[in-house]
Order: structure tokens, then C-alpha cells, then sequence
């Protein structure tokens, strides 16, 4: 190792001490607080050792929800699953290193291990060729679901999902907040410090230029995506995406089972003429839903059309 190198990681080793002794117990009492507010509403099922929390409402068909990037299952259960349970069996699941459900390891970056340890829990629960709903990230998931197993799945719904390679990279946050140094040092200031306001922007952002529902900051729990072991988790998972979703892109054409995908165009956060236009016109039975003016939570402020696609699925599966 030579000298600069040697100061360099002795620098690394002095500002992780460091950020641990500012930030570890102020983190530690937010992380805490996060999940006594915000506890599991559904039920856990261990799948290799470990547990994934599962959402259940309704009776009916089964529609399995698989939430997006820094999300948990609260995004779906401020409304949605209270809508679609009106005539089938819901089931929304939160990510592996996401919400209650735990982490599966490096491993765990693959939206294809998401997806195995998801259906397996899925099996678990006596759920039965679904209509799997992916939304943003969770799209890909949805994807990797239905090219793992074709025959167990009725249909796939992808809601501003992120389906598809986009060009250049993601920004410098992901990988610092990834890494093992940005680990010790970023990530555990910004769960102690990052204040309310903070969150309750980020969430406004997400959701524009669509407005954020009334009261959703306070329910969808910001502080359990804060957590230091959810932060790392969720950069991992979204910077490893782009070379899974390439070679999904080539196996498309040979996946035949129906396909809808609703998006906004105005979505700036995973764009509809990167990501859905071209996954449809890959697929070989893929309908395209563009919803004019919309941004990246249509599950949200263009629910109707959203439950309208989940519901074509169901038909077009044979569900319904």
C-alpha cells in the first residue's frame, strides 16, 4: 500500500469514527422511534431464514403490490389496497432490506432474488398465479416475477416502473449512501439529523407535479426509509439495477403472458419514453396506458385508471 493510500484510509477509518460518535445515538433513537410509530400491519413469513412482512386484505383473485425504491408498504395500504379489496385478495409485500422485511444480503441487489424470495412467501400464503403490480423499482421486480416464472403468473401490471436500461448514471448520492465508507459516515448523519421538512419535500418531489394526498407524509412512516440499514440497502439495490434490466430487456420478446403498463408523462423520475414505450413494443402481448400530465405515483393521483388496468389484467389472465 503506498503512503497516500495508507493516509487516505487512515482519513476514512478517523471520519467514520467520527460521524459514529456524532451520529450513532441520535440515529439510533430515530430508527427506534420510526418503528414504534410506524410497526408491521400485516403478517411475516420466513422464507430461508428470513422475514418477509406481508399486507393481506380482501378475498377474490389474488393481486400481489410490490412498492418502489426507499418505499415500504404503506404506499400501498394509504389507499389502494382498500380499493382493490373489494373484489380480490391483496397482497402487498415489502422489499427485501425494506419496510419489516429483511435484507437477503449482496445477493439481495437482484430484483430476481427479490422476486424468489417474494414468490416464496407468496406460496407460503396460498397465493396462486397472481396479477403481480410493480411500481417505479417495484416494476422490475414485477418483471423479474414473471420471466422467472411464467406459468405461476397471470398477468403483470407495471406502474411507472422502471423496466427498462436508461442512458448515463444515477448521480453521486446512490453510490456514496452504497458504499462502505458512506455507510459509516453519510448515512448515519442523515438518519439523525434529516429534519421533517426535509422528508415531507422529498415526497412532494416524487409526486410532482401531481399533489401529494392529504396526509400521506404522515402515514407512509419516512422515518422507517431513513433508517441506516434501509438507506444502504435501497442504493445498493437501485445502483446494481441498470445491467439486470438490460438483460430483462432481451428476454421481453419471449414472454408471453398479458403485460399492462399505466404511466404519466410527465414523469421526470423514471421517464415513460425511456422505460414503458420501449418495454411494450419488446413485449409480445403489452398494452401502454399513457396518462397525460401524470407524474411517478399514479397509483395515487390517477387511481381509477390504475385499478382499470389491474382489472383488464385480471381478464386478459383469466382471473376474472
Amino acid at each position: 500500500m503506498s503512503r497516500r493510500s495508507a493516509g487516505l484510509s487512515l482519513l476514512g477509518a478517523l471520519a467514520a469514527a467520527g460521524c459514529s460518535l456524532i451520529a450513532d445515538a441520535p440515529a439510533a433513537r430515530r430508527e427506534a422511534e420510526a418503528e414504534r410509530r410506524y410497526p408491521p400491519t400485516g403478517r411475516f413469513v420466513t422464507v430461508a431464514g428470513k422475514r418477509i412482512h406481508a399486507h393481506t386484505e380482501g378475498r377474490g383473485p389474488d393481486v400481489v403490490l410490490i412498492h418502489g425504491a426507499s418505499g415500504n408498504t404503506r404506499d400501498w395500504t394509504f389507499s389502494m389496497t382498500g380499493a382493490l379489496a373489494r373484489r380480490y385478495r391483496v397482497t402487498a409485500f415489502d422489499r427485501p432490506g425494506l419496510g419489516w422485511s429483511d435484507d437477503l444480503g449482496p445477493e439481495g441487489v437482484s430484483p430476481f432474488a427479490q422476486a424468489a424470495a417474494l414468490r416464496a412467501a407468496a406460496a407460503e400464503l396460498g397465493i396462486r398465479r397472481p396479477v403481480v403490480v410493480g411500481q417505479s423499482y417495484g416494476g422490475a421486480v414485477a418483471m423479474a416475477w414473471a420471466l422467472s416464472d411464467p406459468a405461476g403468473t397471470a398477468a403483470v401490471v407495471s406502474v411507472a416502473g422502471a423496466t427498462m436500461p436508461w442512458p448515463g448514471g444515477l448521480g453521486p448520492f446512490y453510490g456514496i449512501t452504497g458504499s462502505d465508507i458512506g455507510a459509516a459516515t453519510v448515512v448515519p448523519l442523515i438518519t439523525a439529523f434529516t429534519p421533517a421538512r426535509r422528508a415531507e419535500a422529498a415526497i412532494a418531489g416524487i409526486f410532482a407535479p401531481d399533489p401529494v394526498p392529504e396526509g400521506y407524509p404522515a402515514y407512509i412512516g419516512a422515518g422507517l426509509t431513513l433508517r441506516r440499514g434501509a438507506l444502504v440497502v435501497n442504493s445498493r439495490q437501485v445502483s446494481a439495477l441498470k445491467p439486470y434490466v438490460t438483460a430483462m430487456a432481451a428476454a421481453y420478446p419471449r414472454l408471453a403472458l398479458p403485460v399492462e403498463a399505466v404511466h404519466g408523462t410527465a414523469d421526470t423520475i423514471v421517464p415513460l419514453a425511456i422505460h414503458s414505450e420501449p418495454m411494450v413494443r419488446l413485449l409480445p402481448d403489452a398494452r401502454l396506458t399513457r396518462l397525460e400530465g401524470a407524474g411517478h405515483m399514479p397509483h395515487h393521483s390517477r387511481q381509477a385508471e390504475v385499478i382499470a388496468a389491474i382489472d383488464r389484467a385480471a381478464a386478459r389472465g383469466r382471473l376474472r
